[in-house]
């Protein structure tokens, strides 16, 4: 599959190299689609689901396009340095099921390993900061352009997110428009993990001490999930420097602020016990629960991936620490004081924060847009429709 792969793009780069300057018309441009799947060869003809499919897969790129599933995405992603976009399940004529699709563009010629002119360089330089209290964060910057800052949440790696399936697709792409910053929150990842204060106030300071570190004076701010608190809070007490305020998945109040059926509190008291006596162990057994309610729509891999990102980027007792002190979160009195143009996404089935949390924190913003997304994972994944629909929002609102 890797051979494959790499022979289609360097046929589809030097194409694209061939063609350039010439007319229109007179221009040779493939179309081609990969697949993995059963072949039957006999002395006649090649036939079988691995050949129907990629030829459908052949019959939707563009031209000078590639098109492969999901389950080559799977074998190459991590092994060959290009472009992949996520174009979701797609229907194909005489395919039972839908297919997972994804599109390569060619890679620039100019020597090997150049990515294509829309990729982006996710290379990044890790550096510290210390807030006042003396906690050490750790952030770093990727991508070029106009500055968006997101606000830290719990369960980060500064370095092991751009390797994996639940956060890079989503930072490639909003680097591609915009210089990224991003933090591991107190306790997280590679910013100090034994803090004493985890308190609300705490979370704001942090994110202003990153501002500060930076040397940006005026930005866009993204929040998600709790993430969103804080980035209200922020947006309330320096309303000249942020330019655009965008929260997905988030709430206004947290769980035990808000009201709640007695099953769901039986369902939190269950998760805590389970953080306790399981989180750090080799066994994902334990953080599966905690998985299902971030993303239960994602395959084995992903899911897999998820758990390991529990189990390296925060110990147990602090994981416990900052879901209790998230659900003690209530911002409802700052809405009305925010002044900055605001977007609000959430995903209509989310299975983690109700969707009636991200509609009520919408509606207390003055002005603010709200947009509800298609799926019911927290966590949006690569391939679902509510990703497409969050990076098209999005570029639209911060482009206005």
């Amino acid at each position: 599959m890797i051979n494959a792969t790499e022979c289609a793009v360097e046929v589809q780069t030097i194409m694209a190299v061939r063609n350039e300057g010439i007319p229109a018309h007179r221009r040779m441009q493939f179309r081609i689609g990969i697949n993995l799947g059963d072949v039957i060869h006999d002395e006649t003809r090649i036939y079988g689901d691995g050949i129907n499919i990629a030829a459908r897969l052949e019959s939707i790129a563009e031209p000078g396009g590639i098109c492969i599933s999901r389950q080559v995405f799977d074998q190459v992603n991590r092994t060959i340095k290009a472009d992949f976009q996520a174009l979701g399940p797609r229907s194909l004529k005489n395919i039972a099921q839908p297919v997972d699709v994804f599109a390569i563009a060619p890679t620039a010629r100019g020597g090997p390993g150049v990515s294509p002119a829309n990729a982006v360089d996710l290379t990044q330089e890790i550096r510290f900061c210390t807030v006042c209290d003396g906690v050490q964060l750790a952030y770093s910057m990727i991508g070029q352009g106009p500055p968006l800052i997101k606000t830290g949440n719990w369960m980060t790696h500064l370095e092991y997110d751009l390797e994996s399936p639940i956060w890079r697709h989503l930072y490639r792409e909003l680097a591609k428009d915009h210089t990224l910053v991003r933090y591991d929150a107190r306790g997280n990842g590679l910013s100090d993990r034994a803090v004493d204060d985890i308190s609300f106030d705490a979370l704001v300071n942090d994110l202003e001490s990153v501002i500060d570190a930076t040397g940006i004076t005026r930005f866009a701010l993204l929040g998600i999930s709790q993430g969103c608190a804080v980035s209200i809070a922020y947006a309330v007490r320096h309303p000249e420097r942020v330019s655009h305020l965008v929260l997905y998945g988030g709430f206004s109040q947290g769980s035990n602020k808000r009201a709640r059926t007695a099953a769901e509190k039986e369902e939190e008291a269950a998760m805590s016990t389970l953080m306790r006596v399981g989180w750090g162990k080799e066994n994902p057994a334990f953080r599966q629960l905690f998985t299902s309610q971030f993303m239960p729509g994602a395959t084995k891999e992903q899911a897999d991936w998820f758990n390991e990102l529990q189990r390296i980027s925060v110990a147990g007792d602090m994981a416990i620490r900052i879901m209790r002190a998230a659900s003690e979160t209530d911002v409802t009195a700052l809405l009305p004081q925010v002044r900055v143009p605001t977007l609000v996404l959430h995903a209509r089935d989310d299975a983690r924060v109700p969707f009636e949390a991200g509609r009520r924190m919408a509606a207390g913003i003055p002005g603010a847009r709200f947009v509800r997304l298609q799926g019911r994972n927290h966590l949006f994944l690569e391939t679902e429709p509510a990703f497409g629909q969050f990076m098209e929002q999005t570029r639209s609102f911060l482009a206005s």
